[in-house]
């Protein structure tokens, strides 16, 4: 399972043989190193419907016929202006070639009149791979280890403002105990600036198992 970072929280994850894109938002992302029509996927996973998440997914999942799995709200947003989607809800679990998508909580705004947020627990090539989305922390998140884990890598936002913060992305990894803890929804604003290093100190004690690795903007990392 390789992850490659497009930049604040757009993600390729290529696994099982098919490339799934994640949150799309290039086209005005100041952060990223890629332009939306040079991306090539087989899925495009959307979390939720604000801009700096799904500016690009229509233009990329016209262009590229790629299946979109998503919310059921956004789904039918989609499918009115001609786009056929996968729409769920939180809790549930589909099957695709790749592997498996579940939606989990996020506790976030939705961009979408009575929606909700999400997050993705994707099991693939025998691993699980937990996307947070934008989210603030959760006693919730003890599910994936608990009921679903173990996690092999957790992805968290961890730029405050808009979702967890360092301090409580580092919770969160207490809660998950992954493997690898991946931050993003970083330093893209002025807003959302985070250290680092500093989240890997708060881990090393709140998680002492885990290994905080982060990716470079343009960069792809193999787990």
């Amino acid at each position: 399972m390789q992850l490659t970072f497009l930049g604040h929280a757009t993600w390729l994850v290529e696994t099982g043989g098919k490339t799934l894109l994640i949150d799309p938002f290039l086209t005005g992302n100041p952060a990223a190193t890629r332009k939306a029509d040079e991306i090539a996927c087989d899925y495009v996973l959307i979390t939720h419907a604000h801009g700096d998440h799904i500016s690009d997914a229509e233009s990329i999942l016209r262009r590229t016929g790629a299946t979109c799995v998503t919310t059921n709200e956004i789904a039918g947003d989609l499918g009115a202006k001609g786009i056929e989607a996968h729409g769920m809800h939180l809790g549930g679990k589909q099957s695709f070639d790749f592997g498996s998508v579940k939606l989990v909580l996020a506790l976030h705004g939705s961009g979408v009149s009575g929606g909700h947020a999400c997050g993705f627990l994707i099991e693939s090539e025998g691993k699980k791979l937990y996307f947070a989305g934008d989210t603030a922390l959760t006693t919730d998140m003890q599910l994936l280890r608990d009921v679903w884990g173990p996690i092999d890598v957790a992805v968290l936002p961890v730029g405050s403002y808009f979702t967890m913060d360092v301090p409580d992305a580092a919770v969160a990894c207490r809660f998950i105990a992954p493997r690898y803890c991946v931050p993003m929804h970083y330093n893209t604003f002025p807003a959302i600036q985070a250290d680092i290093d500093d989240l890997r100190r708060r881990v090393a004690k709140e998680s002492p198992s885990t290994e905080v690795v982060e990716v470079a903007v343009g960069a792809s990392h193999r787990f």
